[in-house]
């Protein structure tokens, strides 16, 4: 996380010597365009887009903590992890499995993806892509 911070930083920092470069330029050459002011405005391109870019690194690393973070919470309380009841979950409901919880997971995300790709038959389908069974013991599984 540090390096992602650090990478920031100094994308920031460059943009904004850039952005002084411009201006400065500008100012030097009494605001008509020249040889500098292009190389400097190309220049605050150039760092603007690796900005950017370093901003949207950092976006998705955070997205991806927060998954992260979320998923594990959810696996916690799902399978009884969390402080509560002795065979209750805080929510009240009975933990269940592990297994059992990805399973879901997996059958949710591919719903996900194939509405994403406009597939109808995404309730059809979504089992298929599964790499382990559906657990018979639940009644809902076997209707599907």
């Amino acid at each position: 996380m540090d390096n992602i911070v650090d990478s920031l930083n100094n994308a920031y920092q460059e943009f904004v010597v850039a952005a002084a470069n411009v201006l400065e330029a500008k100012e030097t050459s009494g605001a008509q365009k020249t040889a500098a002011t292009d190389a400097a405005l190309e220049n605050f391109k150039q760092k603007w887009e690796l900005f950017r870019v370093t901003c949207d690194q950092a976006e998705e690393f955070v997205e991806s903590v927060k998954q992260r973070i979320g998923s594990e919470c959810l696996v916690d309380e799902a399978t009884g992890l969390v402080a509560g009841k002795s065979g209750q979950t805080a929510t009240g409901l009975p933990p269940i499995s592990a297994v059992r919880l990805e399973q879901m997971s997996k059958a949710v995300r591919w719903l996900v993806i194939e509405l994403q790709n406009g597939s109808g038959t995404a309730a059809g389908s979504a089992h298929s892509h599964l790499s382990t069974p559906f657990d018979s013991r639940f009644s809902e599984d076997s209707a599907q």
